[in-house]
């Protein structure tokens, strides 16, 4: 392998950050052609299925290679929960609630993850946990503005924290993963992983909204927002988000793991929920009070303390 270079490993692990948090935006004109979040994020997995199927086909054949015995069953419960379950609660998120907001609820996983792993597993974790959970927590509740009751859409914050659920288990069950060598599955191709967790929740998500239910779509669709006067093709549309909102964005992610430590790229992607506030602002007229943005950093700063409060690293690239 060639020597690693933190330089690279920045650069790609920004990237991933952008295009995935651009991926909200655009996985909204998606919708907004009329398709449901079901069907969306049908569409979406089984396209990007198909491409990294076709990849492993031309360059890593051993990928296709089927996990067995309790590899097998781990590899499905990430796609089925990890995959399906995380872009299907996501997808509703975003349709109910403003992108940042959204996102916010869903990196709490890394302190869900930090209390499972502390309670449950036992595991030694470094003091400033307990500083990364309260500060969530607090600043999640002035981004709320719980003292004015539900600030947003009740549907699209139970999803968002689903999210949250399925972005920890996403994590736990990856880090379980990789090791589990002697199974075939490990650190040495996660591009194994991440296809057979993709197959998985392709036949699971095609059980509960079919592909070939999916609706006519409209020959074109507005771009929403600022960007509404602008008609695009929603097949094009689904395209980019297949490709540059998926599968890139995981292909790059692998890659930026070759390069630093999964602790700095997992800090380094908390880029994208502040991209997708931004985006918020820019695409949407979405916009926070001077006290929601104090809220919002005080719930990134709780994240990365949270991120890197444990003492085994996590080696798995984030979906979205």
């Amino acid at each position: 392998m060639p020597h690693p270079s933190p330089r690279l490993g920045y650069a790609l692990i920004v990237l991933v950050a952008v295009l995935f948090g651009l991926n909200g935006g655009i996985s909204r004109v998606a919708m907004g052609a009329g398709l449901s979040p079901e069907a969306f994020t049908t569409l979406r997995i089984t396209g990007a299925t198909l491409v990294f199927v076709a990849y492993a086909a031309c360059f890593r054949r051993s990928a296709l290679v089927r996990p067995r015995g309790s590899a097998l069953l781990l590899v499905i419960a990430l796609g089925v929960v990890g995959v399906l379950g995380l872009q299907l609660t996501y997808n509703v998120a975003i349709d109910r609630l403003p992108l940042g907001i959204a996102l916010l609820i869903e990196y709490l996983a890394p302190v869900l993850v930090v209390l499972w792993v502390r309670f449950v597993r036992r595991e030694d974790v470094r003091p400033r946990m307990w500083a990364a959970v309260a500060l969530a927590l607090v600043g999640l509740a002035v981004v709320s503005r719980v003292w004015n009751g539900l600030a947003f859409d009740g549907l699209g914050v139970v999803m968002a924290l689903l999210a949250a659920v399925c972005f920890a288990t996403y994590f736990l069950l990856g880090e379980h993963q990789v090791q589990l060598d002697e199974h075939g599955v490990g650190t040495d191709d996660p591009l194994r992983v991440i296809l057979w967790a993709f197959v998985a929740a392709t036949v699971g998500m095609n059980l509960v909204q079919p592909i070939w239910a999916t609706p006519a779509l409209p020959a074109t669709t507005g771009g929403l927002g600022r960007l509404d006067g602008i008609s695009v093709n929603p097949w094009l549309v689904i395209a980019v988000v297949v490709v540059f909102g998926t599968v890139l964005p995981f292909f790059l992610g692998m890659l930026a793991l070759r390069h630093l430590p999964a602790t700095i790229v997992t800090v380094v992607a908390m880029l994208e929920p502040v991209i997708a506030v931004v985006l918020g602002w820019a695409w949407f007229r979405e916009s926070l009070t001077p006290v929601q943005v104090v809220g919002a950093v005080a719930v990134l700063a709780g994240i990365v303390l949270a991120q890197t409060s444990r003492r085994v690293e996590l080696t798995v690239p984030a979906p979205q």
